[in-house]
């Protein structure tokens, strides 16, 4: 039996405050803090000025943007932390569509984008290239590289695969990866010659879009979507990133399902011995690199604007506050 869930509201509280239990047993993790209030009601442009710019409202602004890296690195009240975060943007590959279902297609697609580039230009330098879809800091196999920009491989690619001169590449994106849509159809445009349609999903029509997505029963009428996603099973990509892309019930797969997949995948839900288990993460990643089934991009990191004197340590998966502590020359103890 397979479950889809599909975030349609995200209600929340203005304020949520959480108070110490000093009675806790386990006096050795802490707590180290009396009281967080988590502060929803603020624009995030409001928050990073008062953590950069003033001290005594607000500690630590999350999920700050690449854009205002730079401001919080020279702010005189708050540093930015970097989070190696289980998050991964990539083009996702209709294998359903005429033509893409041939290998030599999805890897010219792959030669064609400068990941260099995109990685300065888009994330500030503040992401990691990927040979596949498994974060390099997550037991990703070492013996395989990101595709290289090559354009004239690519080109080479995609004529033997016998693509049509008057064939335009669907292109299909979301509003919160529009820059990066619009770079990765420049790239198609000038490496392979081709023609690139972008289309962009209306905010309104959004859950719509996932929901005949994650069911399937309709045709998805783009070659490639570009979608960016994470990782709650930090300890094993596989379990989440790889089963959404590719298994049979997968939410984001779209082509036939691959038998060579199945069975890994297949082999991986039994395996009990932890070694054992991360070769076949490792194979299921190489699997995916050599058969080109997505265009993969990056993994951006998570920022975090942190006062200078509250002691954060950040978490690959989720927003975690439990070794949080503050020093005496926070405002709250002055």
């Amino acid at each position: 039996m397979t479950a889809v869930w599909i975030f349609t509201d995200l209600p929340r509280s203005d304020r949520v405050v959480l108070e110490a239990n000093t009675d806790h047993w386990n006096k050795e993790r802490g707590p180290r803090l009396e009281k967080i209030i988590y502060v929803n009601d603020m624009d995030s442009a409001e928050a990073l000025g008062k953590v950069c710019d003033a001290e005594g409202e607000i500690d630590l602004v999350s999920e700050v943007s690449f854009e205002d890296a730079q401001r919080v690195i020279d702010s005189e009240h708050a540093h930015l932390v970097t989070i190696d975060a289980m998050r991964i943007v990539s083009g996702l590959i209709n294998r359903d569509r005429e033509y893409m279902g041939d290998v030599r297609v999805r890897k010219a697609l792959n030669l064609a984008v400068d990941k260099t580039r995109l990685i300065e230009d888009h994330f500030q330098g503040y992401a990691h290239p990927v040979p596949a879809m498994s974060p390099p800091y997550s037991g990703a196999p070492t013996d395989i590289v990101p595709y290289p920009h090559d354009p004239d491989e690519a080109k080479r690619l995609l004529e033997d695969a016998g693509w049509p001169g008057d064939r335009a590449l669907v292109l299909t994106t979301t509003s919160d990866v529009v820059p990066l849509a619009e770079f990765l159809a420049e790239s198609f445009r000038s490496s392979l010659g081709i023609g690139v349609d972008l289309v962009s999903v209306p905010d309104e029509e959004l859950v719509a879009a996932q929901k005949a997505l994650v069911e399937k029963k309709i045709p998805q009428h783009f070659d490639v979507l570009v979608h960016a996603w994470f990782d709650l099973a930090a300890g094993y990509p596989p379990a989440v990133i790889h089963r959404e892309y590719y298994h049979s019930g997968g939410a984001f797969r779209l082509g036939p399902p691959i038998q060579e997949f199945e069975s890994l995948m297949g082999c991986s839900v039994i395996e009990t011995d932890v070694g054992r288990l991360g070769d076949l993460g490792r194979d299921i990643d190489r699997l995916v690199h050599r058969e080109a089934l997505g265009i993969f991009l990056c993994c951006p990191m998570a920022l975090v604007a942190v006062n200078n004197h509250v002691n954060f340590t950040g978490h690959a998966a989720t927003l975690e506050l439990c070794e949080t502590s503050v020093d005496e020359g926070h405002w709250s103890r002055r």
